[in-house]
Protein backbone atom coordinates (compact mmCIF):
# COMPACT_ATOMS: atom_id res chain seq x y z
CA UNK A 1 0.00 0.00 0.00
CA UNK A 2 1.21 3.62 -0.92
CA UNK A 3 0.30 5.77 1.62
CA UNK A 4 0.64 9.89 0.76
CA UNK A 5 -0.24 13.55 1.82
CA UNK A 6 -1.35 15.98 -0.56
CA UNK A 7 -3.39 18.59 -1.63
CA UNK A 8 -5.89 19.13 -4.88
CA UNK A 9 -6.18 22.33 -5.56
CA UNK A 10 -6.79 24.75 -2.91
CA UNK A 11 -7.51 22.35 -0.26
CA UNK A 12 -6.09 21.22 3.00
CA UNK A 13 -3.12 18.83 3.20
CA UNK A 14 -4.85 15.24 3.86
CA UNK A 15 -3.74 11.76 3.97
CA UNK A 16 -4.65 9.18 1.68
CA UNK A 17 -4.41 5.67 -0.51
CA UNK A 18 -2.63 6.08 -4.14
CA UNK A 19 -3.85 2.91 -6.44
CA UNK A 20 -3.99 2.73 -9.97
CA UNK A 21 -3.55 6.22 -10.61
CA UNK A 22 -6.52 7.10 -8.35
CA UNK A 23 -6.14 8.50 -4.61
CA UNK A 24 -8.57 6.94 -2.10
CA UNK A 25 -9.82 8.05 1.45
CA UNK A 26 -6.91 6.68 4.34
CA UNK A 27 -9.50 4.77 6.96
CA UNK A 28 -8.38 3.14 10.01
CA UNK A 29 -5.36 5.65 10.80
CA UNK A 30 -1.65 4.42 10.71
CA UNK A 31 -1.97 1.42 13.37
CA UNK A 32 -4.32 -0.16 10.92
CA UNK A 33 -4.47 1.39 7.43
CA UNK A 34 -7.04 0.82 4.48
CA UNK A 35 -8.09 2.52 2.00
CA UNK A 36 -11.77 4.01 1.81
CA UNK A 37 -13.73 5.70 -0.76
CA UNK A 38 -12.02 7.56 -4.14
CA UNK A 39 -11.17 10.69 -3.71
CA UNK A 40 -9.37 12.56 -6.78
CA UNK A 41 -7.17 11.36 -9.73
CA UNK A 42 -3.67 10.89 -9.29
CA UNK A 43 -2.88 13.40 -11.93
CA UNK A 44 -5.44 16.21 -9.98
CA UNK A 45 -3.33 16.32 -6.74
CA UNK A 46 0.39 17.46 -5.54
CA UNK A 47 2.29 15.13 -3.54
CA UNK A 48 3.71 16.17 -0.04
CA UNK A 49 6.47 14.85 2.07
CA UNK A 50 4.25 11.89 2.88
CA UNK A 51 3.99 12.39 7.50
CA UNK A 52 4.33 14.85 9.35
CA UNK A 53 6.18 13.26 12.60
CA UNK A 54 6.31 15.03 16.21
CA UNK A 55 10.29 13.43 16.19
CA UNK A 56 13.30 12.33 13.23
CA UNK A 57 15.78 10.41 15.12
CA UNK A 58 18.31 10.21 12.59
CA UNK A 59 21.41 7.24 13.21
CA UNK A 60 25.17 8.29 11.81
CA UNK A 61 28.30 6.03 10.56
CA UNK A 62 26.02 3.06 10.30
CA UNK A 63 27.02 1.76 6.57
CA UNK A 64 29.97 -0.14 6.58
CA UNK A 65 30.97 1.06 2.91
CA UNK A 66 30.58 4.52 4.31
CA UNK A 67 32.91 3.73 7.16
CA UNK A 68 35.35 1.87 5.15
CA UNK A 69 35.48 4.88 2.67
CA UNK A 70 36.20 7.54 5.91
CA UNK A 71 38.53 5.06 7.48
CA UNK A 72 36.50 4.90 10.43
CA UNK A 73 36.04 2.04 13.11
CA UNK A 74 32.83 0.09 13.49
CA UNK A 75 31.07 1.43 16.60
CA UNK A 76 29.57 -0.78 19.34
CA UNK A 77 26.69 1.44 19.35
CA UNK A 78 24.63 3.27 16.81
CA UNK A 79 25.40 7.05 17.22
CA UNK A 80 22.24 8.70 16.65
CA UNK A 81 21.40 12.48 16.83
CA UNK A 82 17.61 15.09 15.69
CA UNK A 83 17.02 17.00 12.71
CA UNK A 84 14.28 19.61 13.51
CA UNK A 85 10.52 19.04 12.28
CA UNK A 86 11.22 22.40 10.35
CA UNK A 87 13.50 20.67 8.06
CA UNK A 88 10.92 18.53 6.59
CA UNK A 89 10.03 19.20 2.49
CA UNK A 90 8.17 16.72 -0.10
CA UNK A 91 8.98 15.89 -3.87
CA UNK A 92 9.74 18.15 -5.85
CA UNK A 93 10.19 21.00 -3.41
CA UNK A 94 13.65 23.08 -3.60
CA UNK A 95 16.32 22.18 -1.08
CA UNK A 96 17.90 25.81 -0.27
CA UNK A 97 21.48 26.83 -0.15
CA UNK A 98 22.46 29.09 3.02
CA UNK A 99 24.76 31.52 0.50
CA UNK A 100 27.31 31.94 3.72
CA UNK A 101 27.59 27.70 3.28
CA UNK A 102 30.82 26.80 1.67
CA UNK A 103 29.75 23.23 1.29
CA UNK A 104 26.52 21.61 0.81
CA UNK A 105 25.98 17.39 0.89
CA UNK A 106 23.75 15.20 -0.01
CA UNK A 107 22.59 11.70 2.10
CA UNK A 108 20.17 9.64 0.45
CA UNK A 109 18.55 7.44 3.19
CA UNK A 110 16.33 5.09 3.70
CA UNK A 111 13.43 6.32 5.97
CA UNK A 112 11.18 4.19 8.69
CA UNK A 113 7.72 5.63 9.60
CA UNK A 114 6.26 4.26 12.97
CA UNK A 115 2.84 2.87 12.86
CA UNK A 116 2.55 2.24 16.49
CA UNK A 117 3.42 4.00 19.97
CA UNK A 118 7.57 2.24 20.14
CA UNK A 119 8.79 2.08 23.92
CA UNK A 120 11.18 -0.43 24.85
CA UNK A 121 10.92 -2.29 21.57
CA UNK A 122 12.74 -5.78 21.13
CA UNK A 123 14.70 -6.07 18.31
CA UNK A 124 12.72 -9.13 16.85
CA UNK A 125 9.36 -7.15 17.21
CA UNK A 126 10.40 -4.51 15.48
CA UNK A 127 8.27 -4.83 12.27
CA UNK A 128 5.12 -4.62 14.68
CA UNK A 129 5.81 -0.88 15.04
CA UNK A 130 6.96 -0.20 11.56
CA UNK A 131 4.04 1.62 9.30
CA UNK A 132 6.31 1.19 6.35
CA UNK A 133 9.36 3.02 4.61
CA UNK A 134 10.27 6.00 2.15
CA UNK A 135 13.22 8.16 1.08
CA UNK A 136 15.04 10.71 2.24
CA UNK A 137 17.89 12.85 2.43
CA UNK A 138 19.79 13.83 5.02
CA UNK A 139 21.18 17.04 3.89
CA UNK A 140 23.81 18.71 5.59
CA UNK A 141 25.71 21.54 6.09
CA UNK A 142 28.88 19.54 5.84
CA UNK A 143 31.57 23.17 7.00
CA UNK A 144 28.54 23.93 9.97
CA UNK A 145 29.45 20.17 11.05
CA UNK A 146 32.73 20.44 10.91
CA UNK A 147 32.84 23.17 13.67
CA UNK A 148 31.00 21.20 16.19
CA UNK A 149 27.37 23.25 14.98
CA UNK A 150 25.60 20.09 14.55
CA UNK A 151 21.71 21.31 14.89
CA UNK A 152 22.63 24.46 12.28
CA UNK A 153 24.34 21.33 9.82
CA UNK A 154 21.27 19.32 10.27
CA UNK A 155 18.09 21.13 10.54
CA UNK A 156 18.05 24.33 8.35
CA UNK A 157 14.66 24.08 6.47
CA UNK A 158 14.48 22.15 3.56
CA UNK A 159 17.08 19.98 4.76
CA UNK A 160 14.83 16.80 5.34
CA UNK A 161 13.00 16.06 2.62
CA UNK A 162 10.94 12.42 2.08
CA UNK A 163 8.71 11.26 -0.43
CA UNK A 164 7.30 10.13 -2.53
CA UNK A 165 5.19 7.75 -0.43
CA UNK A 166 5.20 5.08 2.11
CA UNK A 167 5.35 2.00 1.15
CA UNK A 168 3.86 -0.58 3.47
CA UNK A 169 3.96 -4.35 3.54
CA UNK A 170 8.16 -4.55 2.59
CA UNK A 171 10.93 -5.09 4.28
CA UNK A 172 13.79 -2.71 4.86
CA UNK A 173 16.04 -5.18 5.24
CA UNK A 174 17.94 -5.68 2.33
CA UNK A 175 16.74 -2.98 -0.53
CA UNK A 176 19.06 -1.26 -3.01
CA UNK A 177 19.79 2.54 -1.95
CA UNK A 178 20.80 4.80 -5.02
CA UNK A 179 21.42 8.49 -5.06
CA UNK A 180 21.97 10.75 -8.27
CA UNK A 181 22.87 13.95 -8.82
CA UNK A 182 22.13 15.46 -12.34
CA UNK A 183 21.18 11.73 -13.44
CA UNK A 184 24.80 9.95 -12.36
CA UNK A 185 24.39 7.34 -10.02
CA UNK A 186 27.30 8.88 -7.00
CA UNK A 187 25.89 6.18 -4.19
CA UNK A 188 24.70 2.96 -4.77
CA UNK A 189 24.52 0.22 -1.93
CA UNK A 190 22.21 -2.54 -0.32
CA UNK A 191 20.69 -1.58 3.17
CA UNK A 192 22.27 -4.89 4.39
CA UNK A 193 25.51 -3.10 4.54
CA UNK A 194 23.96 -1.56 7.70
CA UNK A 195 25.82 -2.09 11.51
CA UNK A 196 22.65 -1.66 12.74
CA UNK A 197 19.57 -2.95 11.48
CA UNK A 198 15.94 -1.06 12.02
CA UNK A 199 15.07 -3.65 14.66
CA UNK A 200 18.47 -3.19 16.58
CA UNK A 201 18.36 1.13 16.32
CA UNK A 202 14.31 0.91 18.08
CA UNK A 203 15.68 -1.19 20.36
CA UNK A 204 18.53 1.40 20.89
CA UNK A 205 16.30 4.72 20.64
CA UNK A 206 13.56 3.19 22.17
CA UNK A 207 15.10 2.45 25.63
CA UNK A 208 15.21 6.33 26.19
CA UNK A 209 12.85 7.70 23.45
CA UNK A 210 9.24 7.21 23.29
CA UNK A 211 8.23 7.24 19.31
CA UNK A 212 4.64 8.15 18.40
CA UNK A 213 2.99 7.13 15.33
CA UNK A 214 4.19 9.08 12.07
CA UNK A 215 7.26 9.96 13.66
CA UNK A 216 10.50 9.04 11.50
CA UNK A 217 14.01 7.29 11.87
CA UNK A 218 16.37 8.20 9.41
CA UNK A 219 19.12 4.63 9.15
CA UNK A 220 21.81 6.66 8.00
CA UNK A 221 23.61 6.66 4.16
CA UNK A 222 26.11 4.83 2.23
CA UNK A 223 29.38 5.46 1.06
CA UNK A 224 29.72 7.94 -1.55
CA UNK A 225 28.09 11.31 0.06
CA UNK A 226 29.09 14.27 -1.69
CA UNK A 227 28.05 18.22 -3.11
CA UNK A 228 25.65 19.37 -4.18
CA UNK A 229 25.07 22.98 -6.03
CA UNK A 230 22.10 25.70 -6.66
CA UNK A 231 20.58 24.37 -10.22
CA UNK A 232 21.76 20.48 -9.24
CA UNK A 233 18.98 17.97 -9.10
CA UNK A 234 19.14 15.26 -6.76
CA UNK A 235 17.22 11.61 -6.87
CA UNK A 236 17.06 9.16 -4.15
CA UNK A 237 15.80 5.99 -5.20
CA UNK A 238 15.08 3.10 -3.20
CA UNK A 239 14.14 -0.18 -4.93
CA UNK A 240 10.58 -1.26 -3.78
CA UNK A 241 9.58 2.34 -3.00
CA UNK A 242 9.97 4.82 -5.61
CA UNK A 243 12.03 7.87 -6.26
CA UNK A 244 12.20 11.07 -4.41
CA UNK A 245 13.59 13.78 -6.77
CA UNK A 246 14.80 17.54 -5.42
CA UNK A 247 16.35 20.67 -6.85
CA UNK A 248 18.37 22.56 -5.27
CA UNK A 249 18.14 26.18 -5.55
CA UNK A 250 19.60 29.50 -3.22
CA UNK A 251 18.28 30.49 -0.57
CA UNK A 252 16.64 34.04 -0.07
Amino acid sequence: MRIIRYVEGNGQPQSGVLADGSVYELVGGWENPSAGRRRAAEADIQLLNPCTPGIIICAGGNYRSQLAELGKPVPDEPPIFLKGINTLAGPGDAILHPRELDRLEYEGELAVVLGRTARNVRAADYRDYVLGYTCANDVTASNWRADGQWTRAKSLDTFCPMGPWIETGISGESLRLQTRLNSETVQDCQTSDMVFGVGELLEWITRWITLQPGDVLLTASPAGVGQMKPGDTVEVEVAGIGVLTNSVAWRT
